[in-house]
C-alpha cells in the first residue's frame, strides 16, 4: 500500500491555511457579535453567536489544511467523515446537542437577558449568565441554579422584568357598616400618596365579595417590576391604607359564620356528664331511640 507523499511545501501551505482561517473566523466571529450589538441583541447572543462562527470557520479551515496536506482526501469524503462523526455523536450526547439547540433558540429570540427577572416551576431569580447548554439563576435568598435549556424551552417562563410595570392586588375585609363609597376614596387616596406605587395607572379600590357582616375590597395597584419593588409597594400599601381607615374610622375585621350546633354537637361541648338527648339509628356515640334504653350507660353492659 502506498503512503500518500508529505511534501514541506504542502505542509507549509496547511499551516498557512489552518492559521489564515483561525484569524478569519476570529474576525467574522467579532463582526457577527458587533451586528448583534448593532441591532440591539443581548450581549449574551452576540457573544454565542460571534464564536459559533468563529468555530464554524476555524473547523472549515482545518478541514481545508488537511486536503492540502493530505492530497488524496477529497473533500467529499472529508465531508462524509465529518457527517458520521455527527450522527454518532448526536447519539451519545443527545441531552448535552438538545440543550446545546434550546439555547440556540432562546438568545435568537432573545426573551429575556442577563439581568432579568424570570421564575422557571418553583425557581425565580435573577438572571446571572447565559450560555449554550444552561442558564444561570441567582435566586432571591442567593442560591446559584443552573436550569438546563431544553428545560427552559420545554416549560413556561414567566418574565417578572418584561414590562416597566407589574401589577399587584390586595384584599381587606371591611364591616359592612361602613360607609363603602367614603372606604374606597380613602383607600385609594392613601395608595395614590406613596411614592412606590405608580400613577398611571392608577391604583383602585374594588368591592369583590360580600360575607356575613363584611364586604371584601381588593386594592390594586402598580409599581415597578422588579421584585423587590413589587415587596416595598406591597408594605406601603399594607401599611398606608390601615393607618388611613383607623384614622377616619373604618373598621376592618374578619367576616363571620354562625354555626347551628346539633345535639350532639352540643352534648360534646357540655363535656361527658350531660345528659344524653332522645335519638334514633342515625345518632352517633351509642344514642337510644325512642323508648329504647341507653346500652352505653347501663352498667355491666361491656
Amino acid at each position: 500500500m502506498d503512503l500518500p507523499q508529505i511534501t514541506p511545501l504542502a505542509v507549509a501551505v496547511g499551516l498557512a491555511v489552518a492559521v489564515v482561517g483561525w484569524l478569519l473566523g476570529r474576525l467574522l466571529g467579532a463582526g457577527v457579535a458587533w451586528l448583534f450589538a448593532r441591532r440591539g441583541r443581548s450581549p449574551s447572543s452576540a457573544r454565542v453567536f460571534g464564536k459559533l462562527v468563529a468555530v464554524g470557520v476555524t473547523v472549515l479551515s482545518l478541514g481545508a489544511a488537511v486536503t492540502v496536506v493530505f492530497p488524496s482526501v477529497k473533500p467529499v469524503d472529508l465531508l462524509g467523515g465529518i457527517g458520521v462523526i455527527s450522527i454518532a455523536a448526536g447519539i451519545a450526547f443527545q441531552t448535552v446537542l438538545g440543550n446545546m439547540f434550546a439555547g440556540m433558540v432562546i438568545l435568537a429570540r432573545d426573551r429575556f437577558r442577563v439581568g432579568d427577572q424570570i421564575q422557571v416551576g418553583e425557581h425565580a431569580g435573577n438572571v446571572v449568565e447565559m450560555g449554550l447548554s444552561s442558564t444561570a439563576v441567582k435566586t432571591f435568598d442567593g442560591r446559584l441554579v443552573l436550569i438546563p435549556n431544553q428545560m427552559l424551552h420545554s416549560q413556561a417562563v414567566t418574565v417578572q422584568t418584561g414590562f416597566s410595570a407589574v401589577r399587584s392586588s390586595l384584599r381587606v375585609d371591611v364591616e359592612t357598616g361602613n360607609d363603602l363609597a367614603r372606604t374606597r376614596e380613602i383607600a385609594v387616596r392613601a395608595m395614590s400618596e406613596l411614592p412606590q406605587v405608580l400613577r398611571d395607572p392608577a391604583p383602585q379600590a374594588l368591592l369583590a365579595s360580600v360575607g356575613v357582616t363584611t364586604v371584601g375590597m381588593d386594592l390594586r395597584f402598580w409599581s415597578g417590576a422588579r421584585q423587590m419593588e413589587t415587596k416595598e409597594a406591597m408594605d406601603a400599601v399594607i401599611h398606608a391604607v390601615l393607618t388611613a381607615f383607623e384614622k377616619n374610622g373604618v373598621a376592618t375585621g374578619d367576616d363571620v359564620r354562625v354555626v347551628d350546633a346539633g345535639p350532639e354537637l352540643r352534648r360534646i361541648l357540655e363535656g361527658p356528664g350531660a345528659p344524653r338527648g332522645q335519638g334514633g339509628p342515625d345518632y352517633p356515640g351509642g344514642l337510644a331511640g325512642p323508648g329504647e334504653p341507653d346500652r352505653a350507660a347501663r352498667p355491666g353492659s361491656d
